[in-house]
C-alpha cells in the first residue's frame, strides 16, 4: 500500500510539476509486480503489471508497455484464467507489431497458442495461423510453415477436415517454395487422407495428380503407396486400403495423420478378400481331384 501511495505522488502534477513522471512510475510498478509475484500474490502482481503498462503507454514506450501486458497475461495464467491471459498477450503482440518488432509479436502469439491449445483448440488454431502470417510477412517461411503445421494438426484432431485440407495445401505450397520436396510428398499423403475422410475421392485423386509436377514425386514410394491406396478405395477393397495404411510409411507420420489412416474405411464397408481354398491331400500325399457329381439315379426317368 505504501508503495502505491508513493507511485500516486509521482503521477501528481503541481505548480512546479507540469508533467507526471510516468517513467519513474512505470519502473516502480514493475518492481512491485516482481515483489507480488515472488510472494505468489498473482492478482496484485497482475494489477501492478497493468498499471506499469499504462504508465509506459502514457510515456509512448510501446515495447515496454507490451512487455508489461504480456507479464500481466502470465500472471493470469498462474491463476488459471487462460482466456483472459490470451487476451492480454494478443494485445501485447499487436503493440509489438506497432512498435516494429514482429519477431517478438510472433513469439508472443505462439506462446498464447500453447497456453490455450488444450482448453480452446479453435482459438489456438487462430493464434497459430496469425503467427504464421507474421512470419510469412517477414519472409521467414520455415518458421511460418512450422506454425501452419500445428494449426493443421489441431484442425484434423477436431475433425474440421474442410479447413484442414486448405491448411495442409498452404503448408505444401510453402515447402515447395523452399524446395523441401520430400516433405511435400508427406503433405500429399496427409491431404489424401483428409480428403478421403471427407468422402471426396475426386479431390484426393486430384491431389496426387497435381503432385506429379513436384520433382521426384513420380516414382517415389509415397506416390506408389498413394496410387495403391486410391485404387483400393475406388474398388472398395478394405484389405488393400488397410494394408497401405498399416505400412511404415503411413504409421510413422505425425500421430494425427497416422490415426486417420488407421481409421479409414472404404464406402459401403468394403469387401474382404476370401482366402483361397486349400486342396485336401489323400493319405498317400497326392492331391485329391475334385469329386465328380453323383450320378442321378433318376436321370433317365422312373422307367
Amino acid at each position: 500500500m505504501r508503495l502505491f501511495c508513493q507511485l500516486l505522488v509521482r503521477l501528481k502534477t503541481g505548480f512546479l510539476k507540469w508533467k507526471p513522471d510516468y517513467d519513474s512510475a512505470a519502473s516502480e510498478y514493475g518492481k512491485a509486480a516482481v515483489a507480488f509475484k515472488n510472494a505468489k500474490q498473482f492478482e496484485q502482481a497482475k494489477d501492478a503489471c497493468l498499471r506499469e503498462a499504462v504508465a509506459h503507454e502514457n510515456n509512448r514506450a510501446l515495447f515496454h508497455a507490451a512487455k508489461a501486458y504480456e507479464q500481466a497475461g502470465m500472471m493470469l495464467k498462474e491463476m488459471q484464467k487462460l482466456p483472459e491471459a490470451v487476451q492480454l498477450i494478443e494485445k501485447a503482440s499487436m503493440m509489438y507489431l506497432e512498435n516494429g518488432t514482429p519477431d517478438t509479436a510472433a513469439m508472443a502469439l505462439e506462446r498464447a497458442g500453447k497456453l490455450i491449445e488444450n482448453v480452446d483448440p479453435e482459438k489456438a488454431v487462430q493464434l497459430y495461423q496469425q503467427t504464421a502470417n507474421v512470419f510469412e510477412n517477414e519472409e521467414r517461411l520455415r518458421q511460418a510453415v512450422e506454425l501452419l503445421g500445428k494449426a493443421s494438426r489441431l484442425l484434423v484432431r477436431g475433425r474440421r477436415f474442410d479447413e484442414a485440407a486448405l491448411s495442409i495445401q498452404k503448408e505444401k505450397n510453402i515447402y515447395k517454395e523452399i524446395e523441401n520436396y520430400p516433405t511435400c510428398y508427406k503433405k500429399t499423403i496427409a491431404q489424401v487422407l483428409v480428403h478421403l475422410h471427407r468422402n471426396d475421392y475426386v479431390a484426393a485423386e486430384r491431389c496426387v495428380r497435381e503432385s506429379y509436377s513436384i520433382p521426384g514425386f513420380n516414382g517415389s514410394e509415397d506416390c506408389a503407396a498413394l496410387e495403391q491406396l486410391l485404387e483400393g478405395y475406388d474398388q472398395q477393397d478394405q484389405d488393400q486400403v488397410s494394408e497401405v495404411c498399416n505400412s511404415p510409411l503411413f504409421k510413422y507420420m505425425d500421430n494425427d495423420y497416422a490415426k486417420l489412416g488407421l481409421s479409414l474405411v472404404v464406402p459401403g464397408g468394403g469387401i474382404k478378400k476370401k482366402p483361397a481354398a486349400t486342396p485336401q491331400a489323400t493319405p498317400e500325399g497326392t492331391t485329391a481331384a475334385p469329386a465328380e457329381e453323383e450320378e442321378d439315379e433318376y436321370a433317365g426317368g422312373l422307367c
